[in-house]
């Protein structure tokens, strides 16, 4: 299906590219033609904003939301997918399953499982194949770089995703949107956000890190805006650990 690039700023959150593009794919899945397949997979490294693209998701679409976890068993996905739901998990697995997509069948809305590379880990993704069989639900998988080689191992679900997602680094128009979004107390100039977006080369968690270090930064000084001159020769995060010094 053709990406779309646009904009979206829902709930307080960033209007970041991601997020455009995780609702637009999730939103052509549940709108998909019956002979269709529809899961959805967004994937990329750690801080790019994945988890946020899939919380303005679950919010626009009334997705079900889910955060695996590396502890859960198979019983633990299906409760955790119930609890979401408001419903008392049955005692088996077995009609566990049957609730989960009974629930989807009939409500129409999508399920977002996130943090997915545990499920892969732990030979549990085959649950995902389960539901989507059962129910026909439109499905998002959210995980970290190696996902698709991750589920390519898993045929059955493989075949079955209508979209993949590569997460996109953040652009200017995206740490832009960041700081008009968190820097309510002092403005950041296009000097200093141009170097803030060149050190946390394009990952969104970093530029915002940095947005609030200068941020800080500018209510110690008593600046109402700070720029290059003003952020002198303070460092910036680069999510990289500092190198001790020799003594």
């Amino acid at each position: 299906m053709a990406e779309s690039k646009q904009i979206v700023n829902l709930g307080g959150k960033a209007p970041l590219a991601n997020v455009g593009l995780t609702v637009s794919a999730l939103q052509g899945a549940v709108k998909r033609p019956a002979h269709l397949p529809g899961i959805v997979v967004l994937y990329g490294p750690s801080g790019l904003g994945k988890s946020t693209a899939a919380a303005v998701a679950a919010m626009q679409l009334q997705a079900y939301y889910v955060q695996a976890k590396s502890s859960w068993t198979r019983k633990a996905v299906y409760q955790a997918v119930l609890k979401v739901m408001g419903i008392v998990p049955a005692k088996t697995i077995y009609d566990m399953e049957d609730q989960v997509a009974a629930q989807l069948a009939a409500s129409g809305r999508p399920l977002i499982v996130d943090e997915c590379d545990h499920l892969v880990a732990k030979s549990s993704i085959e649950i995902v194949r389960d539901i989507y069989e059962a129910s026909g639900a439109a499905i998002l998988l959210i995980g970290e770089e190696h996902l698709p080689a991750g589920l390519a191992r898993w045929e059955r679900i493989h075949n079955r995703v209508l979209e993949w997602i590569p997460a996109q680094y953040a652009t200017m128009a995206d740490a832009r949107a960041l700081r008009d979004l968190y820097c309510d107390k002092v403005a950041i100039e296009d000097d200093l956000l141009t170097k803030i977006h060149e050190v946390s080369k394009g990952v969104a968690r970093r530029i915002c890190v940095n947005l609030e270090r200068a941020q800080q930064a500018g209510l110690g000084l008593g600046k109402k805006s700070m720029g290059l001159t003003e952020w002198g020769k303070r460092p910036m995060y680069t999510g990289e650990a500092p190198v001790r010094g020799r003594a």
